[in-house]
């Protein structure tokens, strides 16, 4: 126990402030070639020392330079997705001359496209330069969604639409890897947060251009034209300002000297969970299947789609039909971005202060539930709009949920395959959802929509249950770990520095010195750096 450490850690901890405690700074290891180019950055630069100051200052440089990068990839990405929501209280449905299910085919199309392109994402990912790969994947969709504009009719929209989705299976997974790429797993889940949140300002910006844009009419381009080329042309540009200022990992970020190269890459040592090997692994890839924990993490994903892409794609027709005219419900489309913002940002800020996603998941999941029994049960007429209209901003609180799953599964994978490859699980479930969500609602049902959102429902309920049910798997997943630690002579019980917090790591940096006065652990000997999945890595400990 920490209470019980000898005197002379603790004042070795008082004495040297400094992450990690290394005797010899000159001695260079050698690595095998499987292991994780960080384990070979810091071989051929040698093990540095430095103290919490230098840290900060060194991810006060990767949130100024990275995070700006990612939210705006993430930005634009939902901006070309949702613009179809956003152009379909415009008319696009008789100027395209769209049938009532040609419209849903038009939203699910979109993520059949990226349940096909995952598992080609994660291959890229893993073998290709991280940035350059993210940025081609942005001027890439970025065209597809200008090019949109020139579509008339069902089958031009519905190609286009496929293709948008080709490119747009990068995205997701890709932010994933660069969050778990430069941040340590204490810091993930925040910043996952942020790019995240961009759908809640993509709500808020989207539905500000698509009103003014809404009111330029004209004899010789639809209304719905005019939107796509503006979000299209702008998501263009943005992608080739990607190319140029993103670092491919940390180990190659030339705006970094040298030192904070290094210090950026030893600082991820804790996070058991590798930084990028640029070597694919098909023993990474069975694990990944046979993995129980993925499969009930992929479990809910599909859940949380299925509610969220119905609710994208019919949001505004929803709206609508409450009794508001056209421009009046981009209006109050508005807030709903802003309650994304708050909610997304909110829980994950409460899921880092008390350590538990599971069980915030499971109480974000009782708010869309409140909304949807609303939005069910009050009657449609005038006096009732303000209800429905809490109904609604309530289902929006789904947004925290989809990526809370996404930081929580990512920080319990390790191996730099099993980690794209699990995430490429995820978004093909998140994909599998948004396929299945909007096909779920039919214009016909308006204005109730009462299959779609009893669907829901069910949804919201089998997340709330899940998020209680994952903890427990995972308590026992640790427990086998602290066995197998044991049986290998290591101590059961290890202080997973990940995951501690500023102003607690001065009591974890005591306890690691006395554990370090039992055994050292140098490059060759870290599992973390040597490539292994998480389940074949003893050291591995599983946050809930």
């Amino acid at each position: 126990m920490a209470e019980n450490r000898p005197q002379q850690a603790s004042a070795a901890a008082d004495g040297a402030d400094m992450i990690t405690p290394v005797e010899n700074h000159d001695r260079i290891h050698a690595v095998n070639s499987r292991a994780d180019k960080a384990a070979q950055f810091i071989a051929e630069h040698g093990e540095v020392t430095f103290n919490y100051e230098e840290e900060r200052r060194v991810v006060r440089r990767i949130d100024i330079r990275i995070l700006p990068l990612i939210l705006g990839a993430y930005f634009f990405q939902q901006l070309d997705k949702s613009s179809l929501s956003y152009v379909s209280i415009f008319g696009i449905m008789e100027d395209a001359h769209l049938k009532s299910m040609e419209y849903s085919w038009l939203g699910s199309i979109l993520y059949i496209a990226q349940l096909i392109f995952q598992p080609l994402a994660a291959f890229l990912l893993v073998k290709l330069p991280t940035g350059k790969v993210i940025g081609t994947a942005v001027i890439g969709w970025g065209s597809c969604a200008a090019i949109m504009a020139s579509c008339t009719n069902f089958k031009s929209l519905l190609a286009l639409r496929f293709f948008l989705g080709s490119f747009e299976a990068m995205i997701a997974p890709s932010l994933l890897a660069v969050t778990q790429m430069w941040w340590r797993r204490s810091e993930q889940t925040l910043r996952a947060s942020y790019w995240n949140a961009m759908n809640g300002l993509t709500f808020i910006v989207g539905s500000l251009v698509t009103y003014g844009l809404g009111h330029i009419v004209s004899e010789k381009i639809y209304r719905y034209q005019t939107i796509f080329i503006f979000c299209g042309c702008c998501t263009v540009i943005f992608g080739f300002i990607f190319i140029v200022l993103m670092p491919d990992s940390p180990m190659e970020a030339k705006y970094l000297n040298e030192r904070e190269r290094i210090i950026a890459v030893e600082r991820l040592r804790a996070n058991q969970m590798g930084v990028a090997s640029r070597q694919w692994r098909w023993d990474h890839v069975l694990e990944t299947f046979t993995d129980f924990k993925t499969l009930l993490w992929f479990i809910l994903i599909v859940a949380i789609s299925i509610a969220s892409g119905g609710i994208s794609t019919f949001g505004n027709l929803i709206l609508k039909d409450f009794g508001f005219t056209n421009f009046n419900a981009i209006l109050f489309s508005m807030p709903t971005g802003a309650i994304q913002i708050a909610i997304i940002i909110g829980s994950a800020w409460l899921a880092t202060r008390i350590g538990r996603k599971g069980i915030v998941i499971t109480g974000l999941s009782c708010l869309p539930t409140i909304g949807t029994v609303l939005m069910l049960t009050v009657p449609r007429n005038e006096k009732n709009k303000g209800v429905l209209l809490l109904g609604y901003y309530l289902v929006q609180c789904l947004g925290a949920i989809t990526p809370m799953v996404y930081a929580w599964s990512a920080q319990n994978t390790g191996g730099d395959t099993k980690k794209k490859t699990s995430s490429a699980m995820m978004f093909m479930g998140m994909c599998t959802g948004n396929i299945i969500g909007p096909l779920l609602y039919n214009t016909k049902d308006a204005p109730l929509y009462r299959p779609g959102l009893i669907a829901n429902l069910v949804m919201f309920v089998t997340v709330g249950v899940l998020g209680m049910l994952i903890p427990m798997y995972l308590m026992v997943l640790n427990r086998w770990h602290a066995k197998k630690r044991e049986e290998v002579g290591k101590q059961a019980n290890i202080v997973d520095e990940s995951m501690v917090r500023r102003k607690d790591m001065q009591e974890s940096k005591a306890v690691e010195i006395e554990q370090n006065e039992q055994a050292a652990t140098n490059i060759e000997d870290d599992n973390g750096l040597n490539d292994l999945p998480d389940l074949k890595n003893e050291d591995f400990i599983y946050v809930y």
